[in-house]
């Protein structure tokens, strides 16, 4: 994995060494100090990420945010008017495509 696609705060394995990424070329050592990382560098990252349906932060899952989602979305709609209708609902579809 690159720098660039860890968000800043991942931690990370580089040289043997743990790193916290501060910036986008940038990151902080566990013994203090700051490293430019090179943007070929091949890192390992030590954050799990998450996956389908898998446990993320305790109990939060795909279905239970998608849920949430539903009722929220439901909600809005009660309070948009017919302009804001078409905004909301391509809100909706952009917000669901991340979990294709």
């Amino acid at each position: 994995m690159k720098l660039q696609h860890l968000a800043i705060g991942a931690r990370f394995e580089y040289e043997g060494k743990t790193f916290v990424k501060t910036g986008p070329l940038t990151a902080s050592s566990e013994n203090g100090g700051q490293q430019i990382i090179p943007r070929y560098a091949v890192l390992k990252p030590l954050d799990a990420p998450a996956s389908d349906n898998k446990v993320i932060r305790g109990k939060l899952t795909e279905a239970t945010v998608r849920a949430a989602f539903d009722t929220f979305y439901r909600h809005c709609q009660r309070l948009v008017d017919e302009k804001g209708q078409a905004e909301l609902d391509t809100a909706r579809k952009r917000f669901l495509a991340t979990f294709d």
